[in-house]
């Protein structure tokens, strides 16, 4: 109860960021008294509400949180009256209640607009599964690009220039980055969709948050990226303290503000998931 009293103050204050390594705005409270109580609320809910956003329960909203605030435009952190305020003016542009507080119809709109930047998402809706790139399209990532001891992957090759671009551009950037090579190598790639399927139908979880019969790795654009992960659970582990655990290291945070520049937008649930579209969202 102690640490949580004292995240909860530090959040608040806004002497604890979310986004260490980026320069706090001023104090981030330019915007006055007016959103100290959104501002508060803010500071308790990111570690104490209980919600299922994705069927799973979930306590906080801290895994989201660096997506959110690349949307709302703000390096503050949470509990801030800046972040507040500039959360309410976020909610006001897609017609919600602008009240500066972080609640479950924010998070649908948050999914909804980060959705539908995915390509693959937006023909799954039109009930379009697409097809695979032709072989003569995939190339090889190096061994130094592969996350342990798996098969050789393929990504097609325009994604995997592109990746090598961001990846070279994270080790300039990010001094953790470029000091653990293993940050940012890539577990999981191009999928052939017969053997996904034949997978998903072994595991008895098809479409299910876990594996899908129609998934993006069939396109070749999809990579799953080394993130770092919490001591003891997989790196893709899709546990609320894991998820949340990647979004506070600097690697996603890096990937949030910057993999656009190269292409790649991310997947909400998932800190570890990108995708290639080709142009900045």
């Amino acid at each position: 109860m102690r640490r949580f009293l004292l995240l909860a103050f530090l959040a608040f204050t806004g002497l604890w960021a979310l986004t260490p390594g980026r320069a706090l705005a001023q104090s981030c409270d330019g915007a006055g008294r007016t959103w100290a109580g959104a501002a508060f609320a803010n500071s308790v809910s990111i570690y104490s509400l209980e919600w299922s956003p994705f069927g799973q329960a979930e306590y906080g909203w801290g895994a989201y949180m660096p997506l959110l605030q690349r949307e709302i435009r703000t390096d503050c952190p949470p509990g801030t009256i800046d972040f507040a305020q500039a959360l309410a003016q976020w909610q006001g542009r897609y017609a919600l209640t602008p009240t500066g507080v972080f609640d479950a119809a924010t998070f649908q709109v948050l999914k909804g607009v980060v959705q539908e930047r995915r390509p693959f998402v937006m023909a799954r809706t039109r009930s379009e599964c697409p097809e695979p790139p032709p072989l003569n399209m995939l190339g090889y990532l190096s061994p130094d690009e592969e996350h342990a001891d798996r098969l050789t992957r393929l990504l097609r090759r325009d994604v995997l220039d592109a990746y090598r671009q961001m990846v070279a551009a994270a080790r300039r950037e990010v001094p953790q980055v470029a000091a653990d090579p293993e940050l940012l190598q890539i577990f999981s790639a191009f999928r052939d969709p017969e053997a996904d399927a034949a997978r998903c139908a072994a595991q008895g979880n098809c479409d299910g948050l876990r594996r899908a019969v129609c998934s993006p790795h069939r396109t070749g654009t999809a990579v799953d990226l080394y993130v770092g992960h919490l001591e003891g659970v997989g790196v893709d582990s899709t546990d609320p303290a894991s998820r949340s655990h990647m979004a506070r290291g600097a690697t996603y945070r890096w990937l949030v503000q910057n993999a656009g520049r190269f292409g790649f937008v991310p997947y909400l649930y998932e800190p570890w998931h990108w995708e290639w579209v080709g142009s900045q969202p």
